[in-house]
């Protein structure tokens, strides 16, 4: 049995090992593979690993012998189901490696956000601390997270884990999810939770029907004041109204590169998650963006558990 692994780097630099799917067949490893490349490597596999490398029709077709496509993230939107249901080629994911990771991360960001430590260690640094005439010091207001309340979109394992997270720092946690979840804290629209909110985390996956939900109309029922945090995909987010809100000040900051871009009070958050070049934001964001003072790149890197749980 012949296993391709399209683009093995990202998953694993260096530090892992792959020899636990050695026993399964046939293994050939690549660190990176472009769509030419990706068609006829494929060609006479029979399992496809994959992280974010895309896997088409075109693919799926060329691959006659194809009897397994595996994500090695949560996410699967690099995969065209259709084509594979088509062809009866079960696609499997990690859905559980990063609950922890993200949700983490998401607070990460928030704490961020919410006390700026990397715009107050750059100013002590300065000097700006030992300069006060005061031995107290904030370079900005800071926000205590209690009692301030979350807007979960997306309540799947992630979403639980971030609710859990949030209720210990004694924030009110509010929720929206599309499936029925008998909830006393879901809420009837995303209208409602974008006006109820200081902090919008995203959770969902990106599909057909959700791609740039986050647009000018729910934007502009944002809570005064409120973050928004996406650590889902970025085009979840429609950019060309994401700059019109940052410009008219309806939203303080908002999404880049796939991941989370967060501008409050000066400061702004950056997280990339996802290829890059697949991410065509609009020249007019990145304009507004760079303008913005202290931008911090946080790289998502959660994979470490994966070859273990792809194995099992």
């Amino acid at each position: 049995m012949k296993i391709v692994i399209t683009d093995g780097y990202t998953l694993n630099p260096g530090d892992l090992s792959w020899k636990a799917f050695d026993q399964l067949g046939e293994v050939i490893y690549f660190d990176r593979s472009s769509p030419a490349e990706t068609l006829s490597r494929c060609r006479e596999a029979r399992v496809i690993i994959t992280n974010k490398t895309p896997i088409t029709e075109e693919i799926i077709d060329a691959a006659a012998q194809l009897n397994l496509i595996v994500v090695t993230a949560t996410g699967y939107n690099v995969i065209d189901i259709a084509a594979a249901k088509k062809k009866n080629v079960p696609v499997c994911n990690v859905p559980v490696y990063g609950t922890d990771s993200v949700a983490q991360h998401t607070f990460a960001l928030l704490l961020e956000l919410s006390n700026q430590v990397g715009r107050h260690a750059e100013s002590v640094r300065a000097g700006d601390w030992a300069k006060s005439p005061d031995w107290c010091y904030a370079n900005t207001p800071l926000v205590e997270l209690r009692d301030k309340t979350i807007g979960i979109i997306g309540f799947g394992r992630i979403g639980h884990q971030v609710s859990a997270i949030a209720k210990a720092f004694g924030m009110k946690v509010i929720f929206y999810d599309t499936n029925e979840l008998p909830d006393a804290e879901k809420v009837r629209s995303l209208e409602e939770l974008f006006g109820q909110s200081d902090f919008i985390s995203i959770h969902c996956p990106l599909t057909k029907e959700n791609q740039g939900f986050i647009n000018k109309r729910l934007l502009s029922a944002t809570k005064p004041g409120a973050f928004l945090i996406n650590t889902s995909r970025g085009q979840l987010v429609n950019e060309t109204d994401l700059a019109n809100a940052l410009q008219e000040g309806v939203l303080a900051g908002g999404p880049r590169f796939g991941g989370h871009f967060k501008k409050t009070r000066g400061h702004c958050v950056r997280d990339r998650k996802g290829p890059g070049p697949a991410l065509a934001f609009t020249q007019k964001v990145f304009d507004i963006l760079a303008d913005r003072d202290h931008v911090l790149d946080l790289a998502h890197d959660v994979f470490f558990r994966q070859p273990r749980h792809m194995a099992e």
